[in-house]
């Protein structure tokens, strides 16, 4: 991996708190890669400006054609309620390296190990204490994804969830050099494959992605949906929670309608020192963490 002459900025906090200095080393799994520097660390996982340069120089031509297709997508499509706004919270000094969370959005979604829509890596802080991150889709408000998307085929619901329409993906990967946080992956081959999380994290709840499109995350959407249905509330009732916040075993994962200043989400967010991936990139993503003492 090459480093570029730019140091990344630490992401931007929310709340009161003590500020202490960032963690200088991280493991990220599997355990047989290399042990990473911060700033390698930040690259891999928080991602490149250049590669959103990259991703919008290409798109350029087709500025004009993917505008029309986002905006007869809004214009046509009645997904989501913009009462709602979905995020999630991750307590980092809950967070105890389990798995669980990976494990159980691989069986729900039905991915593969080497594409993991949540991932864990390893990380220590100015103490010498490991701590736990997971990085899902974090479904930003303003969505580079979105933006370079030349067919339409990512968007974002009225309840500000970022999701794919895989009948539409032509499988240029746009999304996937622009996102700065590492959440696409893509399908190269046809799956044919055993999930190896199925059946004792789970089972399969989505449709299998056909080969030649880019996937990830959804906040289990097909939940939600579903939940708000049957008059479930998500991040209250189990069967409308995505699958890796209900599959905690230390409470370390919360998800909910911040647009509820009563909602568990909320609370946290207006009274614990929170922080977000990379903010200064002016995304507004929709997963805040809550860090771990010594972290900052």
């Amino acid at each position: 991996m090459t480093e570029d002459n730019h140091t990344p900025q630490p992401p931007a906090q929310h709340g009161d708190g003590e500020h202490g200095e960032q963690a200088t080393t991280v493991q990220p799994t599997p355990p047989k890669l290399n042990l990473l520097s911060r700033r390698d660390f930040m690259t891999l996982l928080i991602g490149g400006g250049a590669s959103m340069v990259l991703a919008a120089t290409l798109a350029q031509p087709l500025d004009t054609f993917a505008r029309d297709i986002l905006q007869a997508r809004v214009d046509g499509a009645h997904e989501g309620d913009p009462n709602y706004r979905w995020v999630m919270v991750i307590d980092l000094s809950k967070c105890i390296g389990c798995d669980y969370c990976v494990w159980a959005c691989q069986a729900t979604n039905d991915t593969a190990d080497d594409m993991r829509w949540n991932i864990r890596v390893e990380d220590q802080t100015q103490l010498g204490n490991t701590f736990h991150v997971t990085r899902p889709c974090l479904h930003c408000h303003h969505a580079p994804c979105v933006e370079v998307c030349p067919v339409g085929a990512t968007y974002h619901r009225a309840d500000g969830l970022v999701v794919m329409n895989y009948d539409r993906c032509i499988g240029c990967r746009y999304c996937q050099t622009a996102c700065p946080y590492g959440a696409r992956t893509f399908n190269f081959s046809e799956r044919s494959e055993t999930n190896p999380r199925v059946p004792e994290w789970g089972t399969p709840e989505v449709e299998r992605r056909p080969r030649g499109v880019a996937e990830k995350c959804t906040f289990c959407i097909h939940r939600i949906d579903a939940g708000l249905a049957k008059g479930l509330m998500p991040g209250v009732h189990e069967e409308a929670t995505p699958a890796c916040v209900n599959i905690c075993p230390v409470n370390a994962r919360f998800f909910g309608n911040i647009n509820d200043p009563n909602s568990t989400v909320s609370r946290i967010i207006n009274t614990t020192p929170t922080l977000r991936l990379r903010e200064d990139l002016g995304t507004d993503p929709s997963v805040y963490y809550i860090p771990p003492e010594g972290l900052i």
